[in-house]
């Protein structure tokens, strides 16, 4: 292709559903070189058609989002962590609201993966990646996008990450608020296997005595039993915060040096 004719190969990728490609996409389809079509590439993100997350992936703009500077980020994450060779899911208050809790909407798009990776922009949307060995193990599910898919946690596993990610999810008040939201979706068995996962028994701590607090006991016994045949040891209920005196919480060996309010 032609410089003159770039545009028309990303409009014909579009009328076939696909709204990212690779800039080594575009060098291979066309006659110029790699310089030319990096060149004609940037015009295009000047001129609002394209915007790039990263150097070398490309997602087409479509009209109707030329004010928002580029599509919903679920539109394109599944091929931008594969363009990246990741591993990933979309997970803590992107997934919790995915899944139906819509108290508090995120601000920000957030993703998970197993390495540091710097947050991103897309028009005005912001993509944070949180680091997790785990996430390669994790339970997760694939929803359908208007592009495709993306991979997206389990309700079990949502919980389980907002409690290791409070800072993230926004504290505990909003923690807890999100997990009284989602609580009607989880499955026991499920998110005993979530905990299993990383093994993290004063996290497990905190999302029982949570559970409890917004009054689902079913799910908070069956997490109750997971750390009852594990070493749990006192933990502060708020991580960092000075836990001096604090009353304790014999059922889930917590020193309550914080007190939790959930959002009606």
């Amino acid at each position: 292709m032609a410089s003159a004719s770039l545009e028309s190969w990303i409009d014909s990728l579009q009328s076939r559903g696909r709204y990212s490609f690779l800039r080594s996409e575009a060098i291979g389809n066309s006659e110029l070189s790699a310089s030319a079509v990096s060149k004609a590439l940037q015009r295009a993100v000047k001129r609002g058609r394209l915007v790039q997350p990263k150097e070398y992936f490309n997602v087409v703009v479509p009209l109707e989002y030329r004010a928002a500077g580029a599509p919903p980020v679920s539109w394109f994450i599944h091929d931008l962590m594969t363009a990246m060779k990741l591993p990933y899911y979309v997970g803590l208050l992107s997934a919790a609201a995915l899944h139906g809790a819509s108290h508090q909407q995120p601000q920000v798009f957030q993703v998970l993966t197993d390495r540091p990776v710097r947050p991103m922009t897309a028009g005005r949307a912001r993509i944070v990646f949180y680091c997790s060995k785990y996430v390669p193990r994790a339970a997760t599910t694939e929803m359908k996008t208007p592009t495709g898919k993306m991979r997206v946690s389990t309700p079990e596993t949502t919980v389980v990450d907002l409690v290791r990610f409070v800072k993230a999810a926004g504290e505990m008040d909003n923690v807890a608020t999100v997990i009284s939201e989602m609580a009607s979706a989880i499955n026991p068995k499920r998110l005993i296997a979530a905990l299993a996962v990383s093994g993290d028994v004063p996290n497990a701590q905190r999302l029982g005595y949570i559970l409890d607090l917004v009054r689902h006991r079913p799910l908070a016994d069956a997490v109750h039993r997971w750390v009852a045949r594990r070493d749990e040891r006192l933990q502060p209920l708020r991580p960092g915060q000075p836990f001096k005196n604090a009353p304790e919480n014999r059922r889930w060996q917590l020193l309550l040096n914080a007190s939790i309010e959930v959002e009606a």
